[in-house]
Parts: C-alpha cells; sequence; structure tokens
C-alpha cells in the first residue's frame, strides 16, 4: 500500500529510558511503514532539558500551541538522585506540568479495557475517566527547607504595591519544609467547562471532588466555581444528555468510587488527579493500559502516556537482559494523536489506520499475546508472554492483516 500522506506535522516529544526504547520501536514497526510521518521533533530526554536549561520543554509546548496535536514520550522529573545520575545542573520541574501550564489544559485519563482483562474491584463493570486540573498546586509550587528557627508569613500584595493580606503560617522552633501553592480563577473555569463539555460528549456524569472542609478557601473556590459553571452553563445541557453532577468529599468520593459500577467521569485537583488516575489504571489492569491526553481550552492536544519511563527496565535493557515492556499506552498516545490530526485535517486514511492499529493490538492480546504485567491479570487458558519487540512486532502481523 502506498503510505498515508500528512499535511500538518504532528508536535513529537521525545522522552527518556524505557519509554524512550519503546517509542522508536513503535515509529520503526508500526508507523514509518504505513505513513509518511511528518514531525516536528523536540528531545525532552534529561541530558537535552540539561544541555537547554529547560528551554526546550517550553518550545515543545509552544509547538502543541501552534499546530494543535502533540504526542509525547514519558519522561523524567528529576529528583536529587536522578540529579546525581545524570549530573543535572539543577533538579527541574516536571515537564509535564510545565507543558500543562502553558497549554492550561485539561488531562482526561482512561483505562484501556478488554474481557479477559478483568478490574480487581469486582463491582467495576465500566471504564472511570479521570479528569485532572492540569495546572497550579504543589506542580508549580514555591519550596524552601527552612534551616533552623524563624517566623514563615503569607503575604499578598496588589497590583499597586500595598500589603492587602499578611498572615503567619508558622514559628518555626527548629528546622523544617516550607510550601506555598497557587491557583487562578481563569484556569478552574476552563477546567471546569472541558470537564462539562466531555461529560455532555461522552453521556456520563460528572463528578467533582476536593476537601473543602480543611482547605475551605482554596478547595471551596473548586468547589464554587464549578457548581457556578455547571448552573448557569451547562444545565440544559446535562438534562438534554440525561447525565448528573454531584460535589463530595475526596475521601467520600475514593469511598463511592470503590463501591460503583463505573462509567463516570471523576474530576479531580491537579495532584489528586495525579494520584487517583494510577490507582484507577492499576485497578483495571496496568499502568501500561491507561489513555491520557490534555486538552486546552482552545481545542489544542497533547497526548500520552499515563506512566512513567519504566527505569527498571531500561536498566536491563541497558545491561543487555531481555525485557518485558508493555507499551499500550505509548501506543494509543501515537494513535490518539494521529487520529486527531487525521480529524483536524480531513485525512479519513489516517484515522482508519488509527482504528486499525488500535484495534490490531486488542486482538493481539485478546489471542493471548501479550507483555509479562498482562500474563498474571488475563483470565484465559492459554497465554504466549512476549518480550518487548516482540510484541510490537506480533501486532504488526495483526495490522498487516488488517490492512
Amino acid at each position: 500500500m502506498a503510505k498515508i500522506r500528512m499535511n500538518t506535522p504532528l508536535v513529537e516529544i521525545d522522552g527518556d529510558e524505557m519509554t524512550r526504547v519503546i517509542w522508536k520501536m513503535i515509529k520503526d514497526h508500526l508507523l514509518t511503514p504505513y505513513i509518511d510521518l511528518k514531525t516536528e521533533y523536540y528531545d525532552l530526554g534529561l541530558p537535552v532539558r540539561d544541555q537547554t536549561d529547560d528551554k526546550i520543554t517550553v518550545e515543545a509546548a509552544e509547538a502543541c500551541k501552534k499546530y494543535g496535536v502533540g504526542v509525547k514520550c514519558a519522561t523524567i522529573t528529576p529528583n536529587q538522585q536522578r540529579v546525581d545520575e545524570y549530573k543535572l545542573k539543577k533538579m527541574y520541574k516536571s515537564p509535564n506540568g510545565t507543558i500543562r501550564a502553558i497549554l492550561d489544559g485539561t488531562v482526561f485519563r482512561a483505562p484501556i479495557t478488554l474481557d479477559c482483562l478483568k478490574p480487581s474491584v469486582r463491582s467495576w463493570k465500566k471504564p472511570i475517566t479521570i479528569a485532572r486540573h492540569a495546572f497550579g498546586d504543589v506542580y508549580k509550587a514555591t519550596e524552601y527547607r527552612v534551616p533552623g528557627p524563624g517566623k514563615a508569613l503569607l503575604s499578598f500584595y496588589d497590583e499597586k504595591g500595598g500589603k492587602v493580606f499578611e498572615e503567619t503560617v508558622n514559628d518555626f522552633k527548629c528546622p523544617g519544609v516550607l510550601m506555598a501553592t497557587f491557583n487562578k480563577d481563569d484556569s478552574i473555569e476552563s477546567f471546569a467547562r472541558a470537564c462539562c463539555k466531555y461529560a455532555v460528549a461522552t453521556k456520563q456524569d460528572l463528578w467533582f471532588s476536593a476537601k473543602d472542609t480543611i482547605a475551605k478557601k482554596y478547595d471551596g473556590e473548586f468547589r464554587d466555581i464549578f457548581q457556578r459553571i455547571v448552573d448557569t452553563e451547562f444545565k440544559e445541557e446535562f438534562k438534554k444528555a440525561g447525565i448528573t453532577y454531584f460535589y463530595t468529599l475526596i475521601d467520600d468520593a475514593v469511598a463511592r468510587v470503590i463501591r460503583s459500577e463505573g462509567g463516570f467521569i471523576w474530576a479531580c485537583k491537579n495532584y489528586d488527579g495525579d494520584v487517583m488516575s494510577d490507582m484507577v489504571a492499576t485497578a483495571f489492569g496496568s499502568l501500561a493500559m491507561m489513555t491520557s491526553v490534555l486538552v486546552s481550552p482552545d481545542g489544542k492536544f497533547e497526548y500520552e502516556a499515563a506512566h512513567g519511563t519504566v527505569t527498571k527496565h531500561y536498566y536491563k535493557y541497558r545491561d543487555g537482559e531481555t525485557t518485558s515492556t508493555n507499551c499500550m499506552a505509548t501506543l494509543f498516545a501515537w494513535t490518539g494523536a494521529l487520529n486527531k490530526r487525521g480529524e483536524l485535517d480531513g485525512i479519513p486514511e489516517l484515522q482508519d489506520f488509527s482504528a486499525k492499529l488500535e484495534k490490531a493490538s486488542l486482538d493481539c492480546i485478546s489471542d493471548g499475546f501479550m507483555t509479562k504485567d498482562l500474563a498474571s491479570l488475563a483470565e484465559m487458558e492459554k497465554v504466549t508472554v512476549l518480550d518487548t519487540e516482540g510484541f510490537i512486532l506480533k501486532i504488526k502481523e495483526y495490522l498487516d492483516k488488517a490492512l
């Protein structure tokens, strides 16, 4: 078959460690043989981020705004151990956090489900979509290591320089730590609208949870803005779609989610969404079976794997050992981005290819060919465990049959 032509480039954002290895395998075996792949490439591997003082991350985010669709490999957010390992100039912030802040987007994460992979939570019968506010909170926090006794203050000055508010955070009698987080009404409003639009489009109930009994002003603002957006902008749309919205405390939401049958959108603040999406993904089968897309208020899309860089597998791969690493989340990031590019540019062949590639991967697993992480979960009599590249090549066999 002739290669599928692309009009507008995808923003291709490469990453780190084992997912970087998988990234190349997917391109070499499942994409470039079939697509005249057109991308604008940004290398967000730690060495390049360090060389550019992390400017490359900002450039990648701006490219996503320019071209409308990006696809991102998993990247390392370095702690001190990583700073030492990679000999970095400093402890760079999360590249995902930087990109999300620039796009002002909401992250929607949903599990890839199969009949042979039963959720760990027996009551779950339908996928649960996590909607994560992708701005502020601890990901854009200002931190300080308190060296000894002293007073920490929270102050606010208006644009004219006048002090409007000041309150003691703590009188330190010994060393400690200090952190200030923030958020903005316009970002919270964008988050609420994105969740409402997604709920209407997918005809799923929308839940939102926070902890306004403790963070009365911070989380209370989230609660109030969500309710106002639902009541004033989406009340009739929700009614027509036959869906509901409700707010509850985060601890109550966790209990409700575990007892539910699924099939709804659970909107969470930034940190809550980070944690709960991993919990949902693992309970449905594997972190490598979780789709993730960042959607900006003005309709820009960035698709990514919801998991990390699979460091332990990478060390084995680097040492010449065979690994069996699940590529599904990374593969679905590519298919999601290619499908959206085809939709926006009017290339049905690209959309059809994306759908066939996804189906090929799911059929491959359903027939018993899978990576080690899924083999222990699959409820079937015969399972064949494949190594990382072997699994991708088996998917290629299914794809070639479909094409």
